[in-house]
């Protein structure tokens, strides 16, 4: 099975990924100027956060603008692999959880390293997701990359309310195996007794398909103009 890319390194994509590097770099230096103002590295582990959340943006990159067709074992394993690691880009908006007033900086400084690395997960994952729905697109049509990215989202939700409520992570598929199948089954299995899994999943996964539709619609719209 061959697959065409359609997305060639053209001026867009080098605009796009400029974009999103310079306001990754901003979320980054506010970071590290909270941790010189406080000497407490309280947001460190937001970086990390950011370079899971760029994971999946660079292998759908690598796959988008590869040059000539992508071979079926090329692309099923590092599409399952993207799709593994794709939640940790949406996840970082539940980092808003840690929004307090802290001594050392205003809460206004907080707020926007919060939201900026929040918005930056949120942007990697949509342009991630416009990557891999076009290569689904491409092959099966329109319907079934739609559908593609709808099923993305609402498994991205179900990976957000793993890492946030159960404290997964991507790895925990090689080093927990067990106990991550066992809580999955268990609450697919037992949906009534675990309702927050299943309003976390709903209510992240509607909210990020609608921003997600609404981007498509602004890109279309200026487009068409």
């Amino acid at each position: 099975m061959l697959l065409t890319s359609p997305l060639p390194f053209s001026r867009a994509r080098l605009t796009l990924v400029f974009m999103l590097a310079s306001s990754v770099a901003l979320s980054v230096l506010l970071i590290v100027g909270r941790v010189l103002m406080t000497g407490h590295l309280t947001f460190l582990f937001l970086i990390w956060n950011l370079f899971l959340a760029v994971i999946p943006f660079a292998l759908s990159t690598m796959l988008g603008t590869a040059l000539g067709p992508l071979k079926a074992r090329i692309l099923l394993p590092v599409g399952a692999a993207w799709l593994l690691f794709f939640p940790n880009a949406p996840y970082i908006l539940t980092d808003l959880f840690h929004l307090d007033a802290r001594p050392g900086v205003p809460l206004w400084y907080d707020l926007a390293l919060i939201l900026g690395c929040a918005w930056n997960g949120l942007m990697l994952a949509y342009a991630s997701l416009s990557d891999m729905q076009r290569l689904v697109q491409a092959r099966l049509g329109v319907w079934a990359g739609w559908a593609f990215a709808t099923v993305a989202l609402l498994l991205s939700s179900f990976g957000i309310y793993l890492g946030r409520y159960l404290r997964f992570n991507s790895w925990d598929v090689l080093a927990n195996p067990l106990t991550l199948f066992y809580d999955i089954v268990n609450r697919v299995l037992h949906p009534f007794s675990f309702p927050g899994t299943w309003g976390v999943t709903l209510v992240f996964g509607l909210f990020l398909l609608i921003g997600y539709g609404t981007v498509r619609l602004l890109g279309q719209t200026h487009e068409a103009a």
